[in-house]
């Protein structure tokens, strides 16, 4: 079978396309940015193209040319700067299913979301359903998949979270910590896929993908810190009304592209658990448990929860340091300039170079701080960082030796940055 994987570099669909190759399958996928998935993966066709702005057939005709099967990996939590949920999870897919009954496609997969509760009219359920219903009357074979919280080997986005949670040193902060849940393990759900690929499950099947047992937020927490090799912490309720602040604060940074797991939508579905799934008496899907035992621990597992929740703190925190350093500087401009008037500067020269490195650290820290900026942000604050030590060794030796270590404290930021440089990249 050629299949098309949509959102193929993400957590399921790297999965999902590796599974199909490798039980012979052509596979094609698409990506925004395929550059990485390419060098990981180069067994797949990769194709760079943005879901959101395939809203016509037309658009779609291209990709679909000589494709049997198609599996929908892609997705979106919430509206950001980097995602529009309507139009990933339903417009484009209208227009998918359009081209497709054109052509000879035997089969769509779409792995889904059950949306029921109060939780159902989110707008990252409700486009899932609708999108459901708009793949059932198109007459194109299909089959929907809905897995619970999916917990594999790599991790995103609410499996992070849950790993970092229980990371949480001495204490664990849960809000909604009686919430109920159910696990799929990320093996049986690209099992799933396969199958259906593979003519294993009846086409025009609607299937939910989940373990029998269902778990409480803090029993699913403990499991994780078991897991991880941390001894058992007592938990700490969190007030709902600390947690929405979290959540809006998330919000806001969505605004300028970070896709963090703590935005209200999350917490919204965590409120409501992530549990009613049917078990499948033709599947035995693994539990909670059994998964994390089939993948044991290492260091990198724990070092990534425990530096998960300690991001947006390193990021804002050299956001902050850059901002101020630039603010004060032109601030107390006369005093700033004064030191390079004491190594020789002439006044128009020092206030020259005062202000334009002051309005650099402003500008670099509000660029860090934006997620498609930030790569570059980190990398001037390293450059200048070391341009900054390098005339400052050659005008003013002196100041490595000042009580207050003005060119020492230097050092720890550039190792911050490169840290946040690290850690960057989010799967």
């Amino acid at each position: 079978m050629r299949v098309l994987i949509l959102g193929g570099s993400g957590f399921i669909g790297s999965a999902v396309a590796k599974l199909l190759s490798d039980r012979g399958n052509s596979v094609t996928a698409l990506a925004r940015d395929v550059s990485q998935p390419k060098r990981r993966m180069p067994q797949i066709e990769w194709i760079s193209a943005d879901i959101a702005r395939l809203l016509t057939p037309e658009a779609w005709l291209p990709l679909l040319k000589d494709i049997d099967a198609v599996v929908n990996c892609a997705g979106a939590l919430q509206d950001s700067a980097r995602d529009n949920v309507a139009a990933v999870q339903y417009d484009a897919m209208r227009a998918l299913y359009e081209a497709a009954g054109g052509l000879n496609i035997k089969l769509i997969v779409q792995i889904s979301a059950r949306a029921y509760g109060a939780a159902a009219d989110l707008p990252f359920l409700s486009t899932k359903q609708a999108a459901d219903d708009a793949l059932k009357a198109s007459g194109v074979p299909f089959v929907v998949l809905k897995p619970a919280v999916i917990i594999g080997r790599n991790t995103y986005g609410g499996s992070a979270l849950l790993r970092a949670l229980a990371a949480f040193p001495l204490a664990t902060p849960l809000v909604h910590a009686d919430a109920q849940m159910q696990f799929a393990s990320l093996d049986d759900v690209t099992a799933a896929v396969a199958d259906a690929v593979e003519g294993e499950i009846e086409p025009c099947s609607d299937l939910d993908l989940a373990a029998p047992e269902t778990l409480s937020l803090s029993e699913a927490v403990a499991i994780h810190r078991q897991w991880l090799g941390l001894p058992p912490a007592p938990f700490i309720a969190v007030p709902a009304f600390v947690a929405r602040a979290v959540a809006s604060v998330a919000d806001l940074l969505g605004g300028l592209g970070w896709r963090s797991p703590m935005r209200s939508t999350a917490l919204d579905v965590a409120a409501a658990g992530v549990s009613g799934h049917f078990a499948s008496p033709d599947r035995q899907l693994k539990s909670l448990s059994e998964t994390l035992a089939d993948m044991p621990a290492g260091v990198q597992e724990l070092w990534f929860a425990r530096l998960y929740l300690l991001k947006p703190v390193i990021f804002g925190t050299l956001s902050l340091f850059w901002i101020l350093s630039g603010a004060i500087a032109l601030l107390r401009f006369g005093a700033s300039t004064q030191h390079l008037v004491e190594a020789g500067a002439s006044s128009a020269v020092a206030a020259f170079l005062t202000f334009i490195t002051s309005v650099a650290d402003i500008a670099l820290g509000l660029g860090v701080i934006a997620r498609r900026h930030s790569s570059v942000a980190l990398k001037g604050m390293i450059a200048l960082s070391l341009a900054y030590l390098a005339a400052a060794t050659f005008l003013t030796p002196g100041l490595w030796v000042d009580p207050l270590g003005p060119l020492v404290k230097v050092l720890p930021s550039i190792a911050l940055a490169l840290v946040a440089l690290a850690i960057l990249d989010e799967r």
